[in-house]
């Protein structure tokens, strides 16, 4: 049975009017999820601060945890905000990764999608960026690694966006691989071939813009599920963001739903061969509201066929 972990913080997480990441998306996401028989709904709890400091150093926490403002909402660079219930969001983002980790590992539940927001693959060690605060995905490999004893965690990230901020936080973590499909050149404008870890655990994929479901088959077919297969992980864990749609309005990939369940499908193969099928999603981008809902729910609803 697939895990779905949210809870209405989600809702509390207030950007200024017009910002593309903004309340509407959660709203979308878990309404078409809700049309879904047989998900196991569960609470996204708040996380410990420790489970932030696997990743950013003490100093960082404490200065977003300073920047909460008590009314209205604080700018921390251009795109990236915060309102008076924003901490709590990223941090029952986090606290849901993780209880989605100890829940698969577990064996309670074969897959997770946490349906959280703001996302978090942008989020550096030290900075806060792209509408991300904390870098959720990164955190819970860490705590995959460090709490039950794995060796072996593949991030994979399949946002139009490169996930710079996963990157930067795991690339001199030898136990994880990470790899990425993303439009270049885009934001933040990393990800390109050469970046490839301080261990040549990292793997990017850029994609031109324009294209669509043929060449990100191919990128995830020929270059990034061959490496995941090599790596033979314990566990992956998916930054699932949906913004390569071709509605999507922040980008230029012409991804289509089939496009996500064929993807999540291909991921969910190879984590059937080397860990049991044991997948834990969570959602990063995706800005138009119908295509960001139908998306999700066809990887979802792949996720459900796994588990």
């Amino acid at each position: 049975m697939t895990r779905i972990y949210w809870h209405d913080a989600a809702l509390h997480h207030i950007t200024p009017p017009g910002h593309p990441e903004r309340v509407a998306r959660a709203e979308a996401v878990k309404a078409r999820l809700g049309k879904i028989e047989g998900l196991d709904w569960h609470e996204a709890p708040i996380a410990d601060r420790g489970e932030v400091l696997r990743c950013h150093p003490e100093h960082y926490v404490t200065r977003i945890e300073a920047a909460v403002p008590a009314s209205d909402y604080v700018s921390l660079d251009a795109d990236t905000h915060m309102s008076p219930g924003s901490l709590e969001a990223a941090m029952r983002a986090v606290g849901g990764c993780g209880s989605a980790v100890d829940a698969v590992l577990a064996g309670d539940a074969k897959t997770a999608f946490v349906a959280m927001r703001p996302p978090g693959h942008h989020a550096e060690t030290e900075t806060a960026m792209g509408f991300c605060l904390f870098g959720t995905a990164a955190i819970a490999a860490k705590r995959a690694l460090d709490e039950h004893g794995l060796t072996r965690v593949a991030v994979l990230d399949f946002d139009v966006h490169h996930g710079n901020g996963t990157q930067d936080l795991l690339w001199s973590e030898e136990r994880t691989l990470f790899c990425s499909s993303h439009q270049m050149p885009l934001y933040p404008g990393s990800g390109a071939t050469h970046e490839t870890g301080a261990f040549d655990n990292v793997l990017n994929a850029p994609l031109a813009p324009m294209t669509g479901g043929k060449e990100m088959r191919r990128a995830w077919g020929d270059i990034i599920l061959p490496a995941v297969d090599d790596f033979a992980p314990e566990l992956i864990i998916v930054s699932a963001g949906f913004d390569a749609h071709a509605a999507d309005p922040l980008a230029n990939l012409n991804w289509l739903e089939d496009d996500f369940a064929w993807v999540t499908r291909a991921i969910s193969e190879v984590a059937n061969a080397h860990c049991g099928g044991r997948v834990v999603s969570t959602l990063e981008g995706g800005y138009d509201l119908d295509a960001l809902a139908a998306s999700v729910a066809a990887h979802v609803d792949v996720l459900k066929e796994q588990g």
